[in-house]
């Protein structure tokens, strides 16, 4: 049987055609002899290996045909469905070769002329580095430089007298491949050469190779910066997904070769991935947990997050990656696991017993963790039981009567340090905590959190906090009972520290056992928590930070990146954290910012920008419209309906319909769309007074950086185009 790779164009193909290109691409594969495919050669060809293959009587695919190694079955990389007549054009002038001065395959047109000029930019004029921005002939890079790394010559020529970031971005768009458009991005930002050609592989072949050898440009195509344009299709599933999706390529298949190692790579220990929204830390995930199941089909693989809805994303996302994957049974079982932390928790303790568990240990667990109660721990303590417990306490100090409060202290002191008694309390160090308490403070703090307990122990109920640490220390007690043996975590950041104990109880220290993504802009719950604190310590060179962005457009970014300036951010391991280097290799509109009047006003502005973009052919569903709050998300809906427009509100128990969809910018978390429009970011409405200022003044900080963050995180949810839209004055948190 062929194999199929897919190469640059794909993500192009007219919607129209995709039933028909699978069709054709599926017989293909099957046997290129099949009658009808029409698989021909190009009089005059600049590569003798192109082809074109009759899809529909309109429509042709390109291909270019390469004799394998063993000399049974051909290669066909394939490189788009066009019209007749363009992709005669396009067979006719493209050609696969090997560059010379590093190994790798690219996709050229045959006796290109020099790459097309660059913008006119006025060169600049001696004086000191303050009198304008630096090019890179100002910071004495050649030609040959670039050259020496295998950039085209008049690729690199052309970029040496650019001045701004913009013109950059536009002038990458014109690279020969897609390696060269990146490094060039890299160099421009301020990677060095050596970071550059480590990065990408740029080592000079020990021969020069032969283009015209098909073995040879198999082999080039190998070369992890040759993947972020070629990629193999393994099956008929893969193709269907590519083709359904026109961004398949921007994900799942074409992996800068920075993602592809941390994919593939054996870790030591503990490591962790850390990075901006959008730099590829869930995509390293995905490809990470299929590699680990491909080394071992026996292997216990869990990926998880920290809720239900972004844990459902990643199944659906690792299914349309490979429909072949094998998912897990159950947990403890081999393949791999796809669950949110609290329902591995829950999990866990239902089936304690079934997992060999002694009853006697999950009795101690539950004394280790909540003291002497019934060992009846499933059951979900009631909503309010905190507000109850706070009413039961008259000494408890008006400033701190706070359900926010009580439970951020019971969640990040008391719980991960076991503590079951007042005297424990007392002594218990508060690491990390804003409000300062006094022994006479602890004493009612402490009368909150025994009444809440003596409540639930009462209802035999736990709340999902107490599951988590619960179900930790039960594995912790029977190590020889951990039901995994690698755990990928995604969003790790947003996890409270019975959760992330949890997760370092479920595999037994050692090579891959836990990886962790996180990015501190994007903590958007609980509270700042250190790695160290509850037990994973990743040291050494086994955490990575990412800075390009695959989502967003470099104008969303600089936006979203406006909005977390002039604040303070720390990691999982208390180290600070800043937006140095964070760059998108993709260019787009400026973002939009429109103030109006009136709430009425608001409605209509948002209604006219809506249809400006379906009027302008944008499908409805790469829409989203985010709020601040569910209310704001219910009654917008109703808004727009009346105006003519039909959106759908989308929560956990509603889904799209095929329209434009409005959701909370909490919701929106893990998501991206092609256009957002953020509704209600005045004053008035971000951020939240009312999540505040009920809080003890120590806490308030903390509290406005995650909404903060929520902005960052909302902002980023686009792709192309982002409009934020508010009524009154504008938020604080709005970039300046």
């Amino acid at each position: 049987m062929p194999y199929v790779m897919f190469g640059p164009g794909t993500e192009k193909i007219d919607g129209s055609v995709h039933k028909d290109t699978y069709g054709f691409l599926t017989k293909l594969a099957r046997d290129d002899t099949t009658p009808g495919l029409h698989i021909e050669p190009i009089n005059g060809s600049a590569d003798p290996r192109t082809r074109t293959g009759r899809v529909t009587k309109f429509w042709r695919a390109v291909l270019v045909k390469l004799q394998n190694r063993t000399g049974d079955q051909p290669t066909y990389i394939f490189l788009g469905t066009y019209p007749h007549d363009d992709a005669i054009e396009l067979a006719r002038t493209t050609r696969v070769r090997i560059n010379p001065a590093n190994g790798i395959a690219e996709l050229v047109a045959a006796q290109s002329a020099p790459a097309e000029p660059a913008p006119v930019v006025q060169a600049p004029t001696p004086g000191p580095a303050s009198a304008g921005p630096a090019t890179l002939r100002s910071r004495s890079y050649t030609v040959d430089d670039f050259s020496a790394l295998g950039f085209d010559a008049d690729f690199a020529a052309g970029a040496l007298d650019l001045t701004d970031e913009d013109a950059v971005l536009d002038y990458a768009d014109r690279a020969p491949a897609a390696w060269q458009a990146n490094a060039l991005l890299d160099i421009y930002t301020g990677a060095s050469f050596d970071t550059v050609r480590d990065t990408y592989r740029l080592a000079t072949p020990a021969t020069v190779p032969d283009s015209n050898d098909d073995a040879a440009v198999l082999t080039a195509l190998e070369h992890p910066a040759a993947q972020m344009e070629f990629a193999l299709v393994e099956n008929d599933e893969a193709l269907r997904a590519a083709l359904a999706n026109p961004n398949f390529a921007a994900w799942r298949v074409f992996l800068h070769p920075t993602q592809r190692e941390l994919a593939t790579k054996a870790w030591p220990g503990t490591a962790r991935l850390t990075g901006g929204a959008g730099t590829g830390k869930t995509v390293i995930l995905l490809h990470r947990a299929r590699a680990l199941q491909h080394r071992d089909p026996r292997a216990r693989i869990v990926l998880t997050t920290f809720n239900r809805t972004l844990a459902e994303m990643l199944k659906e996302q690792l299914q349309a990656l490979d429909p072949s994957i094998e998912l897990a049974s159950d947990l403890g079982r081999p393949g791999i696991y796809v669950a949110g932390v609290d329902a591995l928790a829950y999990r866990l303790l239902a089936t304690a017993s079934a997992r060999g568990a002694d009853p006697g240990e999950l009795t101690a667990a539950v004394a280790d963790v909540l003291g002497s109660r019934t060992h009846q721990v499933l059951g979900n303590t009631w909503p309010r039981a905190w507000s109850a417990a706070l009413e039961s306490v008259a000494e408890l100090p008006n400033e701190l009567r706070s359900t926010a409060f009580v439970e951020a202290e019971y969640a990040t002191v008391v719980l991960p340090n076991l503590v079951t008694d007042e005297r424990g309390y007392l002594k218990v160090r508060r690491a990390g905590r804003g409000v300062a308490l006094s022994r006479a403070r602890r004493m009612a703090v402490w009368s909150v959190i025994e009444a809440y307990r003596a409540s639930a122990a009462a209802d035999g109920s736990t709340d999902f906090e107490e599951k988590a640490a619960v179900a930790a220390r039960l594995l912790e007690r029977s190590p020889d009972a951990r039901p995994a043996d690698h755990v990928l975590v995604d969003e790790a950041q947003d996890l409270s520290p019975a959760r992330l104990r949890l997760l370092r109880a479920l595999v037994a220290e050692g090579p891959d056992d836990l990886l962790l993504a996180d990015d501190a802009h994007q903590r958007i719950y609980g509270q700042r928590i250190s790695l160290s604190s509850v037990g994973i310590n990743v040291r050494g060179r086994r955490s990575r930070r990412l800075t390009l962005n695959y989502r967003t457009t470099e104008q969303n970014l600089r936006y979203a990146l406006g909005v977390l300036s002039g604040t303070e951010f720390v990691d999982l391991d208390d180290d600070p954290v800043d937006s140095a280097g964070y760059r998108s290799a993709r260019s787009g509109p400026t973002p939009r910012t429109i103030p109006t009047s009136s709430l009425t006003d608001l409605y209509d502005t948002v209604g006219h920008v809506l249809g400006e973009w379906l009027d302008a052919g944008a499908a409805p569903g790469s829409i989203g419209l985010l709020v601040p709050t569910r209310k704001d998300g219910e009654t917008l809906p109703r808004a727009l309906g009346e105006r003519g427009r039909t959106i759908t509100f989308v929560d956990r128990d509603t889904t799209s319909s095929g329209s434009p969809m409005v959701m909370t910018m909490h919701r929106a978390k893990g998501m991206e769309f092609a256009k957002v429009i953020l509704v209600g970011v005045g004053a008035a409405n971000l951020p939240r007074a009312y999540q505040i200022e009920h809080l003890p003044e120590g806490d308030r900080p903390d509290a406005l950086q995650r909404e903060r963050s929520l902005l960052y995180v909302a902002a980023t949810r686009a792709r192309d185009e982002l409009v934020v839209v508010y009524s009154g004055e504008p938020s604080e948190l709005l970039p300046g």
